[in-house]
């Protein structure tokens, strides 16, 4: 059953992840980025079925009575072989690093104080340092809204340019 998930899985990635080892490995990190959302996402909802029933909220839809624990028992189940297949990969990615032999000074650690940008990988700046620290989807968010209000200019001058050569054309 796991295996004909994983294979529904990989069917799905983009054929670009799959060109080399160290794709494959760039693609499998990024899959325990989301892992990670899912655990934190997972412990908050166990801490939130181990309070009292009477301090839930409206909005919270968790389970009453016995359906509460049992909820409890099946997140922890999840949270736990969620982290155990976090460590595996994140130790896989370790394996790849050492098996590659790539050298410990190629992967420093940041400068003290540096903040990365807030959805992992950022555009690089033409100065070499970044002073804005947005990601690259922020970045590709501001483009696509850009090239949206272009398209909006450019349809509303066309149809102020018909207008005009309409207007033009009946006082003729």
């Amino acid at each position: 059953m796991e295996h004909e998930q994983q294979e529904e899985h990989t069917t799905d990635v983009d054929p670009i992840w799959t060109t080399s080892r160290t794709a494959r490995q760039i693609y499998a990190l990024g899959e325990v980025e989301k892992d990670i959302t899912r655990l934190l996402y997972l412990a908050a909802s166990s801490i939130s079925l181990l309070t009292l029933p009477q301090t839930d909220g409206p909005e919270d839809n968790l389970p009453q009575g016995e359906e509460r624990s049992e909820q409890f028992v099946l997140e922890v189940n999840e949270y736990f072989e969620r982290l155990d297949s976090i460590q595996v990969a994140i130790r896989s990615s370790l394996a790849h690093i050492r098996h590659s032999r790539i050298a410990p000074s190629a992967i420093n650690a940041p400068p003290l104080g540096f903040l990365p940008p807030s959805l992992g990988v950022g555009l690089p700046s033409e100065t070499g340092t970044s002073k804005k620290s947005r990601g690259l989807q922020e970045e590709r968010m501001e483009r696509d809204a850009w090239k949206g209000i272009l398209e909006a200019l450019t349809r509303l001058k066309e149809i102020r340019d018909k207008e005009r050569a309409s207007s033009t054309d009946m006082q003729e």
